[in-house]
């Protein structure tokens, strides 16, 4: 792997992981036969050491993710990006199929994750993709607590009478800041965007076992500092949704989210963000091709079979920054098809 191999379109090897509370709809949603394992969550893209994303596309077919990031830099990521990240990719997206509940956890932002593990803090987001009938999850606080009111609820295992229950539906999207306590619960499937960090802060986990019989390591004294104690009016996010227009779900500096609905070809310029751009193909399927070479930094041009890729449903895309002018074109018989765009806005931020 060099530069004179040009970037394209990059699609992923599936990378499942199995836990305790998973269930048995992330294959299918891939259009994959359904067996018995608990796949909990698919990890779209990501370069978390444990568990890099591997390419199976194209000529870099085989090459992970961090090798991706440290051969290419700035190509790959963004002028912008490689300057506030340096040669690591900042986020990992995710779906989520949540048959029983998860914990009741937090995750501490970056300066604390920083100072205890050397690494990213992890401030996230959901989108809800399908929900049981009653389905609901936990975001905030629904009373104010002190700490020591925490540490007693977390003895006698009351916290969930304090935190805000929300019953939710497919489309419904929620912000997890940094510190903000939560938990998916059971009957849920969930796209996650989040910071590039496996960092997680269990607090309570209704006493079950693991996978291995034993009980699941918890870090409620970690979690004590890492909590956001404010209670806030509202912890779900409202927008409007649009046909073959562009609709923001969270703006941080951490990253874009847009919902795209598109039901006809649809032109993406993205240069100005100077950022990679990743597509989750949420329902539908489509094709993704690059307009022009014009971002081709190395001078070598891609075979023109590279610069088309299909992104079918369940699946995700990730668009280096240096070829982010692209045509979004859906597949009719399909319908509209849904996707959810990431990047960085580094024009605003």
């Amino acid at each position: 792997m060099t530069h004179t191999t040009p970037l394209y379109p990059l699609l992923f090897e599936n990378n499942f992981h199995t836990i305790v509370w998973g269930g048995n709809s992330l294959k299918p949603l891939k259009g994959l036969p359904k067996d018995n394992d608990t796949i909990g969550e698919s990890w779209e893209v990501s370069a978390v050491p444990s568990s890099k994303s591997v390419v199976k596309n194209g000529p870099l077919a085989g090459h992970d993710l961090d090798e991706l990031t440290a051969e290419y830099g700035e190509l790959l990521l963004g002028k912008a990006v490689m300057e506030k990240y340096g040669k690591k990719f900042p986020i990992l997206i995710k779906f989520i199929d949540a048959a029983k509940d998860l914990s009741i956890q937090v995750h501490p932002d970056d300066a604390l994750a920083k100072e205890r593990h050397n690494c990213f803090g992890k401030t996230e987001m959901w989108y809800v993709m399908k929900a049981e009938p009653g389905a609901c999850l936990y975001s905030g606080f629904n009373q104010h607590i002190s700490k020591y009111e925490y540490g007693k609820r977390i003895e006698d295992g009351s916290i969930c009478d304090v935190l805000q229950k929300h019953e939710v539906k497919a489309g419904d999207v929620f912000y997890i800041p940094a510190g903000r306590i939560h938990a998916i619960c059971g009957g849920l499937m969930v796209a996650e965007i989040q910071q590039s960090s496996d960092i997680t802060y269990r607090i309570f986990d209704y006493n079950r076992m693991g996978l291995d019989g034993k009980p699941r390591q918890l870090h409620t004294e970690e979690a004590v500092d890492a909590i956001d104690y404010t209670v806030y009016d509202d912890y779900r996010t409202s927008y409007e949704r649009k046909i073959n227009k562009p609709v923001p779900l969270v703006v941080t500096p951490f990253f874009v989210v847009k919902l795209l609905e598109v039901d006809r070809s649809f032109h993406r310029k993205l240069y100005k963000y100077d950022s990679f751009i990743a597509y989750m193909c949420l329902q539908g399927d489509c094709t993704i091709r690059i307009k022009s070479t014009q971002g081709f930094g190395n001078g070598v041009m891609p075979a023109e079979e590279d610069t088309i890729v299909r992104l079918t449903e369940g699946n995700s895309c990730l668009i280096p920054a240096s070829v982010a002018d692209l045509y979004i074109a859906p597949n009719n018989s399909a319908g509209v098809t849904k996707l959810l765009e990431t990047y960085i806005d580094n024009k605003n931020y």
